[in-house]
C-alpha cells in the first residue's frame, strides 16, 4: 500500500512498533512496469515454480509478473495447491503478497498455510498483522503465540508477542519485555524491548529506569534502537538533571555519524542548567537571553518547558502580563494541562479570576478559528450519508485512519480512554477511512475492537480545506459546537491523554452564541 504517512517525530514513533524492521517479504505489490504481458515470458516464469515448488524466489517472479490486481493470479495459485497438496509455500506466498497490500484476502491463504505447516512461523506472522486489521487483538496475540512456539529463537516475534500485551497486561508487557531484553542480548529486538517500556512507561521514574538500563545494556554506538533512546532520554534529563543531560551527550557526541547533532545537543543542555541557576538566582534577562538560544527538535517535550522557563524569567523581571500573554499564545498551538494551570497563576497574581482567564484564552483560539470545511461522506453501518453540519451542537472528534494503520491503531485505545468520560454528552467521535481498498475490513474491525467512532469513507479529490490530512493518517482534529476548527495536528498516547481531555472540555463548556 502507497500510502504517505505522518512525518514520525517522537510521539509517533509510540505507535509503529508493528511495522519497524519486519522480517523482509516477498510478494510485495509490484510496480505496474514490473508486470509482465508476454505469454512465453510468464510461460518461464510459471515453470521455474513448478520446477522449485519451495523457493521463495520464484514464487516472488512470478507474482510480480501478474500483479496481484489480476484475477488470473489467484486461479493459478488455485491450481497449483491442488497439484501440490502438501506444499505450504503455495498458500503462503498468495497470502503473503495480499497481506504485503493490506488486503483482506489474505487470511484463508494464510490459514491454510498453518493447516499445512504448523512450524511456518512466517505464516503466524502474517496472520497476527492481518488480525490487527480486523480488530481481532486478541486473536493476533494468539497468533504471535503460535509464531512464538514455532521458533522459540525469533527474536522478531518474541518481541511482537510481549508488546501485544501492552495496554492489556501490563505486568504481563514488562515481564516478557524484560525476558526479550535478556534472552537477545546482541539483537536489535532486545533494545527495542527496553526502548518501548522507557516510551510508555507513565512514571518519570520509570521511563529514566529503563532508558538508563538501555543505555547500559545495548551500547548507543552500536544498536539503532538504543541511540534512539537515547533522543528521549536526554529530554527527559533535561527537566530532571541537566547535568547529567550533558553527560548524555557527550558520550553521545562519540558517534562520529552523530557528533555534530549531540554536540549541539550537549550546548542545549549547558544553556538550560545555566539558565536555571540564572532564575533562581532572579537574575530574568541573562536567564531570558540563555532560554532564547535554545534550539530543541520540535518533537523534544522540553520544549513546553521551554515555554515555561521563558513566562518565569518574565515575571521574575516584573513583567507578569508578558508572561501570562505569552503562555496564552503557547497554549492555543499545543494546549496542555501544566501550561493551562500556570496560566491561571499567573491570571491570579494579574487580579483574573478562573473565568477571566478563560475568556482571555478563548479571545486567542476565536481569533484563529475557522469553520471547519464542510464534507458529506458514506457511513458504513447506515445507508444514509452523514454530513459535517449534521453534528452541529456538538463537540466532533475526527481522526483519519485506514484498518492498515498501525499508527492509528495504538492511538485509538487512548482516544477511548478518554471518549468514555464524555459518554452521553454531546461528543461525537467520527473516524474518516482514507482507504477504500480496505473497506472489507472496516465494519469486522467495529464489531471485534469495540471501539467506539462513527466509521466513514473517504471521497478521493474532495476539497478537504482546512480539514486536510495531506494522505496521511492519523491525523487528528477537533471542532467545536459552532463548526469551527479549534486544535489540529494533535497526536494522543499514553503520556497526554489528559491534554485531550482538557481540549473537549474546553470546547464543552465555551458556546460563541
Amino acid at each position: 500500500m502507497i500510502l504517505k504517512r505522518m512525518k514520525l517525530g517522537k510521539m509517533a514513533l509510540i505507535a509503529i512498533f508493528l511495522t519497524a524492521a519486519m522480517p523482509a517479504a516477498f510478494g510485495q505489490r509490484p510496480n505496474k512496469n514490473e508486470i509482465i504481458t508476454d505469454k512465453a515470458e510468464l510461460a518461464k516464469l510459471s515453470a521455474a515454480v513448478e520446477a522449485s515448488p519451495d523457493s521463495p524466489k520464484v514464487h516472488t517472479a512470478f507474482i510480480k509478473a501478474m500483479g496481484t490486481d489480476n484475477p488470473e493470479l489467484e486461479k493459478q495459485y488455485e491450481v497449483w495447491m491442488v497439484k501440490f497438496p502438501k506444499s505450504a509455500m503455495f498458500p503462503y506466498s498468495l497470502g503473503k503478497a495480499y497481506e504485503d497490500q493490506e488486503s483482506p484476502k489474505a487470511k484463508p491463504y494464510l490459514l491454510k498455510t498453518v493447516t499445512l505447516d504448523p512450524k511456518f512461523t512466517e505464516a503466524w506472522g502474517g496472520l497476527w498483522i492481518d488480525a490487527e486489521r480486523w480488530g481481532d487483538f486478541a486473536g493476533g496475540r494468539d497468533y504471535l503465540a503460535k509464531a512464538v512456539a514455532s521458533d522459540p529463537s525469533n527474536p522478531n516475534y518474541n518481541f511482537y508477542y510481549a508488546s501485544s500485551f501492552s495496554g492489556a497486561d501490563e505486568s504481563k508487557y514488562r515481564e516478557l519485555s524484560l525476558a526479550v531484553a535478556k534472552k537477545f542480548p546482541a539483537h536489535e529486538r532486545g533494545a527495542q524491548a527496553l526502548y518501548w517500556l522507557g516510551a510508555r512507561s507513565k512514571k518519570v521514574a520509570d521511563k529514566m529506569k529503563y532508558f538508563e538500563l538501555l543505555r547500559k545494556s545495548y551500547s548507543p554506538l552500536k544498536f539503532n534502537w538504543s541511540s534512539s533512546g537515547m533522543s528521549s532520554y536526554y529530554d527527559i534529563l533535561l527537566s530532571e538533571n541537566p547535568a547529567k543531560a550533558l553527560a548524555l551527550a557527550k558520550e553521545m557526541a562519540k558517534d562520529a555519524d552523530k557528533q555534530k547533532e549531540w554536540s549541539n545537543l550537549g550546548l542545549q543542555a549547558q544553556n538550560v542548567a545555566a539558565a536555571k541557576k540564572l532564575i533562581a538566582a532572579k537574575k530574568a534577562t541573562e536567564a531570558k537571553a540563555l532560554l532564547n538560544k535554545i534550539k530543541l527538535p520540535r518533537y523534544f517535550g522540553f520544549n513546553k518547558e521551554v515555554v515555561l522557563l521563558k513566562a518565569k524569567a518574565d515575571d521574575i523581571a516584573g513583567n507578569t502580563s508578558a508572561a501570562y500573554d505569552s503562555l496564552i499564545v503557547a497554549f492555543g498551538k499545543a494546549p496542555s494541562v501544566k501550561v493551562k494551570s500556570v496560566i491561571a497563576s499567573y491570571g491570579t497574581k494579574l487580579g483574573k479570576g478562573d473565568s477571566q482567564v478563560d475568556a482571555d484564552i478563548w479571545k486567542r483560539l476565536n481569533a484563529v478559528a475557522k469553520i471547519a470545511t464542510p464534507f458529506t461522506l458514506k457511513q458504513y453501518f447506515k445507508r444514509e450519508s452523514a454530513s459535517l453540519s449534521d453534528y452541529k451542537g456538538k463537540v466532533v472528534l475526527l481522526t483519519y485512519w485506514f484498518p492498515g494503520c498501525g499508527p492509528c491503531r495504538g492511538e485509538f485505545p487512548h482516544f477511548e480512554n478518554v471518549v468514555k468520560k464524555f459518554k452521553g454528552k454531546n461528543l461525537e467521535y467520527l473516524g474518516i477511512n482514507i482507504v477504500s481498498e480496505q473497506n472489507d475490513y472496516v465494519i469486522p474491525f467495529m464489531k471485534t475492537s469495540g471501539y467506539s467512532f462513527t466509521p466513514l469513507e473517504d471521497v478521493k479529490g474532495r476539497e478537504k480545506g482546512n480539514l486536510d490530512n495531506r494522505n496521511a493518517a492519523p491525523m487528528n482534529f477537533l471542532i467545536d459546537q459552532e463548526g469551527r476548527l479549534i486544535f489540529s495536528n494533535f497526536r494522543t498516547d499514553g503520556d497526554n491523554e489528559d491534554e485531550l481531555e482538557l481540549m473537549i472540555n474546553m470546547l464543552m463548556s465555551n458556546r460563541t452564541s
